[in-house]
Formats: structure tokens, sequence, C-alpha cells
């Protein structure tokens, strides 16, 4: 299942701070040809679609849709804040369940 960092968890209560948002909600692209595969779109939303795997941490939501969820079962979602902007990152789990860049 998809972890997240503290600095995560608190950019994701933040961004559900919004009108009209419960939390993130993750999906995936389309795969876009190159060596690189699919990306991921984050969007905030009011609450998951019918078939989202939510996430809870510390008070916040994530709502991964079925390809994301797959995609990240194993993964860490870090945030950094850098000039006002939040930029999340995927890292890998360690054995154990921390993060590696």
């Amino acid at each position: 299942m998809l972890m997240l960092t503290r600095d995560a968890t608190e950019a994701i209560k933040g961004l559900a701070e919004a009108p009209g948002a419960e939390g993130l909600r993750i999906s995936s692209l389309a795969p876009s040809g190159d060596s690189q595969g699919a990306g991921l779109q984050v969007a905030l939303a009011p609450g998951p679609d019918p078939e989202d795997a939510v996430v809870e941490a510390e008070g916040a939501l994530i709502f991964l849709a079925p390809d994301a969820a797959a995609a990240l079962e194993d993964k860490v979602l870090d945030a950094d804040l850098e000039a006002g902007e939040v930029r999340f990152a995927v890292l890998q789990q360690e054995e154990g369940g921390s993060a590696t860049p």
C-alpha cells in the first residue's frame, strides 16, 4: 500500500482545506510512448470515485484510481514546498517501510 511521508501528509492536509476538496486523487495517464511509461495525474477531489482505494494518514486522504493504486502499491509519496508550490515525488519503499530516493 502507498505510504506517505510526514511532509506529504502535511501538504495534502493543507491542500484539502480548499473549498470542495476532501483529499487528493491520483490516477494514471495513458502511456506516452517513451521509455518512461505512464505518468501520474494529481488533482484535488471532493471525495473518492466508487472504484478508488482510499489511503488515510493522520487525517490526509488520498484517493487512488485502480490503475494508480497498482502502480503505487510499493511506493512512498513525498512532498516538497518550493516557492509556494507543492511538488510531489514518488519514492521506492525499502524493506521495513522506509523510503529511498
